[in-house]
């Protein structure tokens, strides 16, 4: 769904859908988004190997002879934080929408699930320029004023600034939650350390790095000649699709690029999930949430 900041009606309708689907498909009692030990007390199970022994409920053990474990629920309050990059490079796509259709697609999802239970959720967004800061407002009127005023801010001129964007959503945390980093990472690894300023976010916050790409990127078609217009600085290069070894070289380089990109997000110890505009984004959401879910649920 393509996302028009002059007329706010496919926003409605972006957040209905959104609703519908992840409430089918992730129904189930509250947990938080990126599930980790948490700090609320849960029920007593029986010890597995590899439980943390920090946790072991010795009351129960007493009693039953048998060792056990306290589990931990997902905290309940959150405040969740997006660092949203809709920089020109995102002005590109080949199937169905663009990049940043898909990015602010994936700010009402992910605002919508950090804003149940009455949640916090705030953005930090840059669109080629300095970047902006909108203050967190909790719960489904906050996710929902949050992804208005994504939507309607003007479109930039230059390269963003990933390291900074980073920088200002770490400055503008002030308690520990969750961090949802929104971008298609290109154009970053020349500039500023973007690894290690996600490292530094990590630190005190949960962070999902949520990668954005087109099928183009990642593969050259055959097509014939191109004539290719980077967004960011206006320059035109013409290809020749049709050169079997050119798409070779293009795919090998595009996939050493994704790699030192998976590997930055590695190093900080960051969530990743990849949407391309190819896929069926809100599916393979939901998919990542309830994996990571199942994960926890057996740690």
């Amino acid at each position: 769904m393509r996302v028009n900041a002059a007329d706010l009606r496919p926003l409605d309708r972006l957040q209905l859908h959104i609703a519908r689907r992840l409430d089918g498909l992730l129904h189930g009692d509250y947990l938080g988004l990126l599930p980790g030990p948490g700090s609320e007390p849960g029920e007593a199970r029986e010890y597995r190997p590899g439980d943390d022994v920090r946790h072991m409920d010795w009351p129960v053990t007493a009693r039953t002879t048998t060792p056990h474990v306290r589990t931990t629920v997902a905290d309940r309050e959150l405040e969740a934080w997006l660092a949203v990059d809709l920089s020109p490079s995102l002005d590109f796509g080949t199937v169905g929408m663009l990049k940043r259709d898909l990015a602010i697609n994936a700010v009402a999802a992910f605002s919508y699930m950090a804003g149940r239970g009455g949640n916090r959720i705030g953005a930090v967004v840059t669109e080629g320029g300095p970047a902006k800061a909108i203050p967190p407002r909790p719960g489904r009127g906050g996710a929902r004023s949050l992804l208005r005023a994504v939507a309607r801010l003007p479109k930039g001129e230059g390269p963003g600034d990933l390291a900074e964007l980073l920088d200002k959503t770490r400055r503008h945390t002030r308690r520990r939650g969750l961090a949802v980093v929104i971008s298609d990472f290109i154009g970053a690894e020349g500039g500023r350390d973007w690894a290690r300023e996600l490292r530094r976010l990590s630190v005190r916050q949960q962070v999902l790095c949520v990668e954005v790409v087109d099928p183009a990127e990642l593969k050259l078609p055959d097509v014939g000649v191109l004539d290719l217009i980077d967004p960011e600085t206006g320059e035109l290069v013409e290809i020749q699709t049709g050169n079997a070894r050119l798409r070779a070289r293009y795919e090998a380089a595009a996939a050493a690029q994704r790699e030192r990109i998976a590997a930055g997000i590695r190093s900080a110890g960051a969530a990743h999930l990849r949407l391309s505009t190819g896929n069926d984004w809100l599916r393979d959401i939901a998919a990542f949430v309830a994996a990571r879910r199942h994960l926890a649920a057996y740690r």
